[in-house]
């Protein structure tokens, strides 16, 4: 482990230490009722989000006579990832400031085919009525340093409960199969302890030059499908 990730470690554990203490303990014995309730709203906001793509998949298949969804993930981030975070940010222990602060409790991964089915999914669900834009972050068209390639959405959507309408964020990821792929194996690979410092160097660039050939990748393949549609369509 180089000294970097040494630090960023224990900056972690000193974050979770001081929020898992007798204060944290009184927060989850005061607000479990309240927290369970957040959490469960986020769940439905989620299943709101994974139907729309399903729907978008089915007209797609329906329209076009292809699937520009691989598959989609969805989760609820767990409470020691919220703790962490909260004292990351240094915002107040509270259920509304989790709920205001925190942007990514709900995530919903969507895997595509090709690159441009990204944009166009991305757009479809925010042209939706119900749909609000938090926040957006392109780190297909500017990758992190580390190469990692994917298109974030913040998005606010409504809930409807037996008496209120309720107003919840989910973060979207889209990435095609080969980001997928990449960001998968390089979290396993970042994460892994007592790594020297120059081999951890050198397999960071090792995996900075995996990434550029996955996004050729994805470039090719989505020209060979062009390709493809462009004869048919002249049949």
């Amino acid at each position: 482990m180089n000294i970097i990730d040494y630090i960023k470690e224990k900056q972690r554990e000193i974050l979770v230490g001081r929020l898992t203490s007798d204060n944290f303990q009184n927060f989850l014995s005061e607000n479990s009722e309240e927290m369970t309730s957040l959490l469960t709203y986020y769940k439905c906001a989620l299943m709101k989000v994974e139907t729309k793509f399903k729907i978008l998949n089915e007209e797609f298949s329906l329209v076009h006579d292809r699937n520009p969804i691989e598959s989609i993930k969805t989760r609820i981030k767990k409470m020691d990832s919220i703790v962490e975070k909260v004292g990351r940010y240094g915002v107040p222990l509270t259920v509304d400031s989790i709920e205001k602060n925190i942007k990514d409790i709900a995530g919903c991964r969507v895997i595509c085919s090709f690159p441009e089915d990204i944009y166009t999914l991305a757009n479809c669900v925010l042209d939706h009525d119900d749909v609000t834009l938090v926040e957006i972050k392109d780190y297909i068209k500017t990758p992190k340093e580390s190469g990692y390639r994917s298109l974030h959405l913040i998005i606010s959507i409504p809930i409807f409960l037996e008496s209120q309408r309720k107003d919840m964020k989910v973060e979207i990821q889209f990435r095609t199969i080969a980001m997928d792929f990449w960001a998968s194996l390089e979290h396993k690979l970042r994460y892994k302890k007592g790594l020297p410092p120059k081999l951890n160097e050198k397999l960071s660039k090792e995996l900075l030059e995996c990434a550029q050939i996955s996004s050729d990748l994805d470039a090719r393949m989505e020209r060979i499908r062009n390709q493809i549609m462009q004869a048919s369509n002249k049949q």
